[in-house]
């Protein structure tokens, strides 16, 4: 069995973290592959190092001397090493790096690489494990998206299983040689693809929560974490807001069949939660919702017209119109004789008396009107469907809150109930879901 194990940044953060790490790695002989993340803050004032890179390159573009914010990256991990006891020279590397960047012969991307390079380094070192830069694995095609097939090959070519192996997140490389970074939050995906890369087991995700939240903790006071979801019920609480996986790491594994376990590196012995595509029972019968999650500021564009449920092709006609303008519908929850379209109010701002002008041209509604300041809230969970009384619980709680629904959407597979309420009774709502379902 193989544990490929992925620890974010704030699991690199100092020599102490990186103890933990070694503990963690020790405690399963299973757990041979290592992903890391740059060195991230160690106290809530502190910096992660990947915004000090970024910060170096904006100093060299404008002609700025970047030497004080390198010598604290360079001062970071020497630090690092030197409690760690590693004997380890890096002070060439990180010399060459500082001339290459002065002469501006380093791009963006490569720059801020280096803060999952040295972290890797580090470890590897630590752990005694084979180092793999990402650079020899991860292959980007001239589109930008990474080539599976070459990547999956490379890694199984170079990696030594048997010794161990650290990988650096978060970049891997162009046709041309040249060094090229996922989005924020990347590293997350070069762990998945090096587990579906490997054929893993199980991907591990190590951060500093146990597992992911069923409610916004700053909303929500002390939630208790999800033991158990599956792939569908993660996408629908990202969607609705909750802050998760970064989108692109679901995606390798999936394909796979292979489970994430998401833990924290400062209680490890916390399961944390367990994502897979389903489940054959579940830890909590009694629990119907998986988790609660919602965004703010949107606008819903209501229209009605006489007959309109007997006339066809209206919706269509609506969808083109914000089509043609590049808007992303969210949601349509739609009566027999009107239509309500739910978007971002950001997306819409710039041109909303276009988009109603052209509505009322193309449709020629009886009434045609635009809610701003909504919110809506998501109550996911794969145990809702065919439950009866889950809807009359939750219009029960909230109306004895005083809280007024402004939409109510529920698609046929139950996995959810979307609410819209008004910006102001955003986070109340949030609470009342929460002690209503889970308490």
């Amino acid at each position: 069995m193989l544990k490929v194990t992925k620890f974010g940044g704030s699991s690199m953060a100092d020599a102490g973290q990186y103890r933990k790490v070694k503990e963690i790695i020790d405690a399963d002989s299973r757990r041979r592959v290592v992903v890391v993340s740059a060195a991230g803050k160690r106290f809530s004032a502190d910096h992660k190092l990947t915004d000090l890179l970024y910060l170096c390159h904006a100093h060299i573009q404008y002609g700025v001397d970047c030497t004080p914010v390198f010598d604290m990256i360079t001062s970071r991990y020497l630090e690092i090493r030197d409690e760690l006891g590693l004997q380890l020279p890096l002070e060439e590397e990180f010399q060459e790096l500082k001339e290459r960047l002065q002469k501006k012969k380093v791009s963006q991307d490569e720059l801020v690489s280096r803060g999952e390079y040295f972290s890797a380094k580090l470890m590897a070192a630590y752990l005694d494990f084979q180092f793999v830069d990402s650079a020899d694995w991860v292959k980007f095609s001239t589109d930008g998206v990474v080539n599976k097939e070459e990547s999956y090959a490379a890694l199984k070519n170079q990696a030594d299983i048997a010794r161990g192996v650290v990988i650096p997140g978060f970049y891997g490389v162009m046709p041309n040689g040249e060094i090229k970074t996922f989005s924020r939050g990347g590293s997350d995906i070069t762990g998945a693809l090096a587990a579906a890369a490997l054929d893993a087991n199980v991907y591990e995700n190590w951060t500093d929560v146990s597992g992911i939240l069923m409610a916004d903790p700053r909303i929500v006071n002390d939630p208790q974490p999800i033991p158990e979801v599956t792939y569908d019920e993660l996408r629908e609480l990202s969607y609705s807001g909750a802050q998760v996986l970064h989108e692109g790491t679901i995606f390798p594994v999936r394909e796979k069949n292979i489970p994430i376990n998401i833990r924290n590196t400062n209680a490890p012995e916390d399961p944390g939660t367990m994502i897979k595509e389903s489940f054959d029972s579940t830890s909590d019968p009694n629990r119907f919702i998986t988790g609660i999650a919602g965004k703010k500021d949107f606008s819903i564009i209501a229209l009605s017209k006489r007959g309109l449920g007997n006339e066809v092709g209206v919706l269509r006609k609506v969808l083109s119109v914000l089509e043609r303008h590049h808007i992303s519908v969210d949601y349509c929850p739609n009566g027999i004789d009107s239509v309500f379209v739910v978007v971002a109010s950001s997306a819409i701002e710039s041109c909303l008396y276009n988009v109603l002008s052209e509505i009322q041209r193309d449709v020629q509604p009886d009434t045609l009107q635009v809610y701003n300041e909504i919110a809506v809230i998501a109550a996911v969970g794969r145990r809702m469907a065919f439950r009866p009384g889950i809807s009359g619980k939750l219009f029960a709680a909230l109306g004895e809150a005083g809280i007024n629904i402004r939409m109510i959407n529920q698609g046929p597979s139950e996995l959810n109930i979307i609410l819209g309420v008004d910006n102001k009774d955003f986070a109340e709502t949030m609470r009342v879901l929460y002690n209503s379902f889970v308490k």
